[in-house]
């Protein structure tokens, strides 16, 4: 077994919460804490740690698989876990493929930032795609991922539509006025003459009061407002979003049409003109 650190698929922002730190494999001060953390996951089955995140007595642990050495790295599939600096217990949070840590989101205006993920459920095939944020949880001492249900978190794209149905999915992390951000999803089935088309519209946030994580299924005006929002982009977060080029959403928000600037001069121009208030 090796240890790794390999690039993220987007790069992180530089923003994060304080006193969350990234290890740097390579860095003498870090090696405790690298070191402490493969002992934790030395009966586990990894080829390689991918990163290592600190804050307080938990480490956030993204450790890889590879299923031989001639396999290619897409599709090594991932775990993350969260691991304790105190008693070397661990807890496996997630797994799949094609890990994407996008970006630091605002859930709770009171409440630190969390790092928000994509990822699929499988390799060179028709995925699934979920979305979820990690979090500090200060009474568990430990790392916890938000909307876990049945294994899986918020799903938010699927490469396998139903048969004879036209599926157009529409998904993006955004940002309220508030400065609380959320991810939104859009599914619309049009039956053809089968059946009157069904739309299905989710938000994924946190409440504001319990602070517990919500899926919340829109309906009437409130929905349609989110589909335009969802179409148009506005306050999309940088990495979270996809769908936008549908032909639905073209048909939902046209796309701007620019005026061209006029480059060719006027047919009866010869070159005589004289600035203002000059002298003829």
């Amino acid at each position: 077994m090796f240890l790794a650190l390999l690039a993220l698929a987007v790069p992180l922002p530089a923003q994060q919460p304080d006193p969350f730190r990234w290890m740097n494999f390579h860095s003498p001060q870090d090696q405790d804490i690298v070191a402490w953390v493969t002992r934790s996951l030395a009966a586990e089955k990894w080829t390689s740690i991918r990163e290592i995140g600190v804050q307080y007595d938990a480490a956030l642990v993204v450790t890889t698989q590879r299923a031989g050495p001639d396999s290619l790295p897409s599709a090594d599939t991932f775990t993350v876990w969260s691991t304790s600096l105190t008693n070397h217990g661990i807890t496996p949070l997630i797994t799949g493929v094609n890990l994407r840590l996008v970006n630091w989101m605002k859930l709770a205006e009171s409440s630190p930032l969390e790092l928000a993920a994509l990822y699929d459920s499988c390799s060179e095939c028709a995925a699934d795609t979920y979305f979820t944020a990690f979090h500090y949880d200060v009474a568990q001492h430990a790392w916890v991922a938000r909307w876990m249900r049945g294994g899986q978190a918020a799903p938010v794209w699927s490469a396998n539509p139903p048969a004879g149905v036209a599926w157009t999915q529409v998904y993006a992390g955004m940002a309220e006025p508030n400065g609380r951000e959320l991810m939104a999803t859009w599914s619309h089935f049009d039956y053809g003459k089968q059946k009157p088309p069904e739309d299905f519209v989710y938000r994924y946030d946190l409440d504001p009061i319990s602070g517990l994580e919500r899926t919340v299924a829109l309906g009437g005006k409130e929905a349609d407002a989110l589909k335009l929002r969802l179409c148009g982009g506005q306050g999309a977060l940088p990495g979270m979003a996809r769908g936008q080029d549908s032909a639905l959403c073209e048909q939902l928000v046209p796309p701007r049409v620019e005026r061209k600037p006029v480059t060719t001069p006027p047919a009866n121009n010869r070159g005589r003109s004289l600035p203002p208030g000059a002298r003829h």
